[in-house]
């Protein structure tokens, strides 16, 4: 599957942002269908088999984020949230329901399009090599198998947490993960509201990989949300 061929579905009520999001993205090369509200997003969903929905939180007929966990019981397939809702509740509530990036309005067509082809690449990694044993970002290179972890050449030695908290990052990257979905991959259940865990191993991962830890280059902070790990 082509990025610049890929069918994207709009989920969105607003006509001037459709219209708008239908003219960037058909120039673009892709392919796009509508739906106005979420009963229409259900059926267009599992009529045409999208490879990625870009979906708005205000619908007519239902909530965004109760439509993406009603996606999310049967398809993988990514969901970009683009809402005028900026609150952090709504972004981490958005992401805790499978969403796997949130756009604030306005937001620029060339973010857009940058988040979407992150998005389709590694849907399309996922679904053609499931059994990689090898993650590379930009100079990181992380051997699962072998348990190393070198940044341009270079081995670095973590911990066994630091260890499990880069390769979730890295199995993501380009993904934004809340502090919830984070603590409870990487500690567990029981975990989860331990904010302060994942601050302290986070800086100290970031000592160990980033040039200069104090301005992360590639885990980078989304205020109030979580983490991302930059897709370069």
């Amino acid at each position: 599957m082509s990025e610049l061929a890929a069918r994207v579905l709009v989920v969105e009520d607003e006509q001037q942002m459709l219209r708008f999001l239908r003219t960037a993205l058909t120039a673009q090369g892709y392919e796009v269908r509508e739906a106005v509200t979420a009963a229409e997003s259900i059926v267009e969903a599992t009529t045409h088999n999208p490879e990625l929905i870009l979906l708005d939180l205000g619908l007519p007929d239902g909530d965004g984020i109760d439509l993406t966990r009603r996606f999310r019981e049967w398809t993988r397939v990514p969901i970009i949230v683009i809402s005028a809702r900026g609150r952090e509740d709504d972004k981490v509530a958005a992401l805790d329901a499978g969403a796997d990036d949130y756009l604030t309005k306005p937001f620029s067509v060339n973010e857009l399009l940058a988040r979407m082809r992150v998005a389709l690449r590694h849907a399309a990694q996922a679904g053609t090599d499931t059994s990689s044993t090898v993650i590379e970002v930009g100079e990181l290179r992380v051997d699962q198998v072998r348990r190393e972890v070198a940044v341009g050449g270079r081995e670095v030695r973590l911990t066994p947490t630091e260890y499990r908290l880069l390769v979730l990052m890295a199995a993501n990257a380009g993904k934004v993960l809340t502090h919830r979905q984070i603590l409870k991959a990487v500690w567990g259940p029981p975990y989860m509201g331990e904010t302060h865990y994942l601050r302290v191993f986070m800086a100290q991962l970031r000592r160990k990989i980033e040039a200069d830890p104090a301005r992360p280059r590639l885990l980078v902070t989304e205020p109030g949300v979580g983490y991302r790990m930059r897709d370069v």
